[in-house]
């Protein structure tokens, strides 16, 4: 699956591991919560990059001790229609402080991906061929936004009354 990351589609060194499957003990992995709460003092202590798959609804929170040991945060997008990994994005970058690796995993679409950037998603698995200049049009399609992000960008509405972006 082709991976987007900073503009451009780059191999993907992360190997997805099934729960009923033993990590490798070399190269990354990405394990799902379940996996991690269970085998966390082993997984703390391999010797390559570990990162953990966040289901839609599933919380950042249940990794806050664990922040600091991942390299990567995977949140799932299961529909077009299921925005709970927005939040959750938005949650790891601003109030935990994750500097890590987010990954949007699952139905990742292009009309999507300024959305993604602004809440602090950087690397995309995409299903099927894309072409990264239209993916990088869509991320500056949009001149105003609604909503308060991650980034700077001031929100439509606190321009309209001469407010701060923060």
């Amino acid at each position: 699956m082709p991976l987007l990351k900073g503009g451009n589609l780059i191999e993907d060194v992360w190997v997805h591991v099934d729960d009923d499957a033993d990590v490798p003990a070399t190269g990354s992995a990405i394990v799902s919560l379940e996996h991690w709460l269970s085998q966390s003092e082993t997984l703390r202590g391999r010797n390559a990059p570990v990162g953990v798959l966040l289901k839609s609804g599933q919380s950042p929170a249940q990794l806050l001790d664990a922040l600091n040991d991942l390299d990567l945060l995977a949140l799932e997008f299961p529909a077009y229609t299921d925005g709970r990994s927005y939040s959750a994005a938005k949650l790891l970058r601003q109030r935990y402080g994750f500097d890590g690796e987010i990954r949007a995993v699952g139905n990742v679409l292009q009309d999507q991906y300024a959305a993604m950037l602004r809440c602090g998603f950087d690397a995309f698995e995409v299903s099927g061929e894309i072409d990264p200049a239209a993916w990088a049009r869509s991320a500056t399609a949009m001149s105003n936004v609604y909503q308060h992000a991650v980034d700077d960008v001031q929100a439509i509405w606190a321009k309209r009354h001469g407010l701060s972006a923060a």
